[in-house]
């Protein structure tokens, strides 16, 4: 049986070998690039898109427009971790505010009917390290996730094909369990 291969677009996140590791560990191949290299179509290449988190570039839309270029036009499921979420709401007209310092793990309610969560209890604990939030889903997607800091803590397109997570969901076990809801979306 041929494993389903993920397209990783690393935004320049420093937890790049923890997010691949997950998926390759929940039997997925893996494929690494940085943004300027996003490849225009996925050619049937990939069954995913993860996008990485960032360092406070989402508002950047032209250096971004290729990548939400691709999210946009493919046809399988893509996920944006942290500030992947941020780039893929922004683009969608959403807007970000400052808001407290999260680092380490936090509570999130989530809401455990949508499959994404179908391995994890309504209360998840999952690793943040930001302080830029979302503060509404925009305009063709709702919030699935919500905490005490951010009122769209998980994101999901009204198609469900593009979901979001505010935090990184590379570390910690739950976060890995929202992953394999995610795998199992593809495989």
């Amino acid at each position: 049986m041929t494993k389903p291969r993920v397209l990783v677009v690393n935004n320049g996140t420093l937890s790049l070998p923890q997010l691949r590791r997950r998926f390759e560990d929940l039997g997925s191949e893996t494929e690494a690039v940085d943004v300027k290299s996003v490849p225009s179509s996925l050619n049937g290449r990939y069954q995913a898109i993860v996008l990485s988190g960032t360092k406070v570039r989402a508002y950047d839309q032209d250096h971004y427009k290729p990548l939400t270029d691709l999210i946009f036009s493919s046809d399988v499921p893509v996920f944006g971790i942290c500030g992947g979420m941020q780039i893929i709401a922004v683009s969608a007209g959403g807007r970000l505010a400052e808001g407290p310092q999260r680092v380490g793990g936090h509570e999130a309610q989530v809401d455990t009917t949508e499959p994404l969560f179908s391995h994890v209890k309504p209360t998840v604990t999952v690793f943040h390290r930001h302080t830029l939030y979302l503060q509404e889903a925009p305009e063709g997607f709702r919030s699935i996730g919500r905490s005490e800091h951010a009122p769209v803590e998980f994101l999901r397109s009204e198609d469900g094909r593009i979901l979001g997570a505010q935090a990184h969901l590379e570390f910690r076990s739950d976060g890995r369990e929202i992953l394999r809801g995610f795998t199992e979306l593809y495989s």
